[in-house]
């Protein structure tokens, strides 16, 4: 064995023996998962991230959009119950319908997504989705996945030259481990959502709501191939599965304090 493969492969041992004692659970789910990074690195990276977000993105100037999700930002978090995040709710002016939680708590709601929305609980569901991701640690896992891909790739450099095997190799380790595990994510995130948002004291129907109404407007084709290679769920999938998670969300709702049931109506236009 010449010295790139010892090194390979002592490299893919360590990694092996740190995965071992790298699997915890994602909270509420129960989820085993794999971590090779640690929460503060987590962290500073969705730090440096936001940083940038804000010198690259237009910051709302809306008072009212950004007091809204300020509070509703807030009760979620209160929910979530993560002591050493350190939380940061913004308004971004841009058309897509998105929003994001960056690892730490950095949380970004688009203004698009905003002028979808009929009330102050589909907001509350939007932004849980999104902590969901952040409280799983979603972000760490996927750089899990990409540095065992990685080394994966470099191993099967050093025992076969074939181009088409190792194209081959990229296709289907994509296709097969990192695109499928997102929408594990995604699916993932929304059980999180619907009870984050119901522990917060928001109807967590709302959530289900919001995606029909969403769906009507811009939502998935169906088509196997989208399904195939969609980094998200399809919205009939995610409805389906969050009609079935909802009575467990519902008992978190029930035994909630405070209850603000679907919360103020909204009209962003």
């Amino acid at each position: 064995m010449n010295t790139g493969k010892r090194i390979l492969c002592a490299a893919a041992a360590a990694l092996l023996l740190t995965a071992a004692s790298a699997c915890q659970s994602v909270p509420y789910t129960g989820r085993s998962r794999m971590l090779m990074t640690s929460e503060s690195y987590e962290t500073d990276s969705g730090k440096q991230a936001w940083d940038e977000l804000k010198k690259t993105e237009t910051i709302s100037t809306d008072a009212t959009a950004n007091a809204l999700v300020a509070r509703v930002g807030k009760r979620i978090a209160d929910a979530a119950d993560c002591p050493n995040f350190s939380w940061e709710f913004l308004v971004f002016r841009n058309p897509e319908a998105n929003a994001f939680c960056l690892p730490g708590g950095k949380v970004g709601v688009y203004t698009g997504i905003l002028s979808s929305m009929s009330c102050e609980a589909e907001l509350a569901g939007v932004i849980g989705h999104e902590v969901g991701h952040a409280i799983a640690r979603h972000g760490g896992e996927r750089m899990t996945q990409s540095l065992l891909q990685s080394i994966g790739a470099a191993l099967l450099s050093e025992t076969t030259r074939n181009e088409q095997i190792l194209q081959a190799y990229g296709v289907v380790s994509n296709l097969g481990v990192i695109l499928p595990y997102s929408r594990k994510h995604e699916h993932e995130a929304d059980t999180l959502g619907l009870i984050l948002m119901a522990k917060a004291g928001y109807d967590p129907s709302s959530l289900i709501a919001f995606w029909r109404n969403f769906s009507k407007t811009g939502g998935s084709s169906g088509s196997f191939l989208e399904k195939f290679l969609s980094t998200h769920p399809l919205d009939s999938e995610r409805i389906s599965a969050m009609e079935k998670q909802l009575p467990e969300a519902m008992q978190y709702y029930n035994r909630a304090k405070n209850k603000y049931g679907k919360g103020e109506s909204l009209s962003f236009r």
